[in-house]
């Protein structure tokens, strides 16, 4: 069976990608998980898999030309198979003669309906890959030769599925719906919050019409590429493409019946802040995220006014809102409502009654993610691990220093991330990536920065960090590192490393490895400064010690290449005026 590959939306401004290689030809065996093209969008240049297997049987765009988002690229199916009846059921064109030949009498119907704008279709990139990818739509089962596959989605009806909103991203779980069944729906309409392993993201239609069809329930997940929702002519009955779809196995929808999504608002609302209905009186209209920011930040939501659709709040919102003088009123009437909490009173009977117990705590999006990212690098990628020690003593005095006159207050994981980037640049082979059969020498340094969130670690990555100065730096991390608590960071900004930093010196921790972070092919883990006796002269003397470890990717990283970038590195911050040049 011949699958469309189209072109994904690997940004939220991309409208179009350039194709800036091909990694397969024509006639070319592929496998699920097989680089397919390198595209270089408005963010990045970033790589697209496959999750298919067979043979590449179309290129529909050539190198270093421009396809628009949902743009046929290619297509794959059997070795020798044609591949036109998919093609032209993609583009629109009634199917060839053999699609004639389905068993169900439903079938001669399926070529007016094919002649309608296809829904997007595409195949999910493999989120195991190192770097930021985005899904392609699978294609219509219109395109199949099964039975089910007979049944076309109605005529000016459009699927929307889980799109990727994360380069690590396998599914999103539906924080809530600000749509119902049949509400009109315009194009730049927020049709539901999606919680991803990074943040809180919003899926916007991009289609006009009325909410047909509702997928997945509020609080339930979706794979990546799962339809989610059916948006089209109001009336229209989509039941039997979506019958046809569960037939199938084609991203089986999480719920069908129209009883199951009205239930669902209060659930959400309940367990997950879920947006109130502003269909009834003296309710507020607000996603999830801003309620969230709101609570964090002692906001009464009420008073905030709303500039998305009907009077929607939305973190923007919040973000801009400036209270009032008189505000303390909200938080004592919040009080109460956190207070009957019998979680405690219930855990003491079990140990006083002398039972045992537990609490089974759900993962999070971010918490699934790093489990699987990391066992991947831990058990892929054969770790060594080298240790130095660094005098500090004229670090501490430089810090006191410069933060006389930078505008921005360094901290010594400022210093250490600029000494890493200018000791990448001395030493390429650290700034690398294994690529299978190939190692990338990245000619940019971009250093990410482990940060500890409560779902997890996040890495913002500090973009040319070489190139900027030490204020520079710290002034980045500093709004990195907030937007990173608020669920604020965008995908570019936590995408693209090329090295790593991971700092428990301020937890008093002194040694310690870390897990190399894909796609980087070492990690440095930083310890805190401690006091150390040594022998000076004719006496003993205390210094300020510093001691580092990094984790090497073996594959593309020599023990003599991790020690010497470890000098150059322990010469960087133990004189660091040489940072200043």
């Amino acid at each position: 069976m011949a699958e469309v590959i189209r072109m994904p939306r690997m940004s939220d401004t991309m409208t179009e990608g350039v194709i800036a290689e091909w990694h397969k030809k024509v006639g070319d065996k592929v496998k699920s998980g097989d680089l397919l093209a390198e595209v270089e969008t408005d963010k990045a240049t970033m790589e697209l898999e496959s999750y298919n297997d067979g043979t590449l049987l179309y290129i529909g765009v050539e190198k270093g030309k421009p396809a628009p988002v949902d743009g046929i690229l290619a297509v794959i199916g059997n070795d020798g198979e044609d591949y036109k009846p998919a093609l032209d059921a993609a583009d629109g064109a009634p199917p060839k003669a053999p699609e004639a030949k389905a068993p169900e009498a439903k079938a001669p119907e399926a070529a007016p309906a094919n002649g309608q704008a296809p829904a997007r279709e595409t195949t999910p990139a493999n989120e195991a890959a190192p770097l930021n990818k985005e899904s392609s739509p699978k294609q219509a089962p219109a395109a199949t030769t099964t039975a089910p596959s007979t049944v076309a989605l109605p005529a000016g009806a459009r699927e929307i599925r889980m799109p990727l909103l994360s380069d690590t991203m396998t599914e999103g779980k539906i924080v809530a719906w600000n749509k119902k069944v049949g509400d009109a729906v315009k194009s730049d309409d927020v049709l539901a919050d999606v919680e991803t392993d990074k943040a809180t993201m919003e899926v916007i239609g991009y289609e006009e019409g009325t909410l047909l069809y509702i997928g997945v329930e509020a609080g339930n997940a979706a794979k990546i590429n799962e339809i989610i929702a059916i948006v089209g002519k109001e009336g229209t009955d989509v039941s039997a493409y979506i019958a046809a779809e569960k037939a199938g196995g084609n991203a089986a929808p999480a719920a069908t019946s129209k009883p199951a999504v009205e239930n669902a608002p209060p659930e959400a609302e309940a367990a997950h802040h879920a947006e109130v209905d502003a269909s009834s009186n003296g309710r507020i209209k607000a996603s999830p995220l801003a309620k969230k920011l709101a609570a964090d930040k002692g906001i009464d939501i009420s008073k905030v006014n709303g500039t998305g659709d009907n009077g929607r709040i939305t973190k923007k919102d919040i973000d801009s809102y400036i209270p009032a003088a008189a505000a303390p009123e909200p938080a004592e009437k919040a009080a109460p409502s956190v207070t009957p909490a019998p979680a405690k009173p219930a855990a003491a009977a079990f140990v006083a009654n002398g039972q045992e117990g537990f609490t089974d705590t759900p993962l999070t999006q971010m918490r699934k993610v790093i489990a699987r990212r990391l066992s991947e690098s831990k058990f892929a990628a054969p770790h060594f691990y080298l240790t130095m020690e660094i005098n500090m003593d004229n670090a501490i005095a430089s810090r006191i220093t410069m933060n006389e006159v930078s505008p921005v207050k360094i901290s010594f994981n400022d210093m250490i991330i600029k000494a890493s980037a200018m000791a990448l640049r001395k030493h390429p082979d650290v700034n690398s990536s294994w690529m299978g059969d190939f190692i990338r020498h990245n000619q940019h340094i971009h250093v990410g920065s482990a940060l500890a969130l409560p779902e997890g670690l996040i890495v913002p990555v500090i973009r040319f960090a070489d190139q900027k100065s030490l204020s520079q730096i710290a002034a980045d991390a500093k709004e990195l590192y907030g937007k990173a608590k608020d669920k604020k960071l965008q995908p570019a900004e936590f995408t693209g490393n090329t090295f790593t930093v991971s700092n428990l010196g301020m937890m008093d921790i002194e040694e310690f490895t870390a897990i190399i972070n894909p796609p980087d092919s070492a990690i440095l883990a930083v310890g805190a400064i401690k006091e150390k006796v040594v022998k000076t002269g004719d006496g003993f003397g205390v210094i300020n010690i510093m001691k580092l470890t990094l984790s090497c990717d073996h594959r593309s990283v020599d023990g003599a290449v991790g020690a010497s970038f470890l000098q150059t590195l322990k010469k960087f911050l133990e004189n660091p005026v040489t940072m200043l040049v």
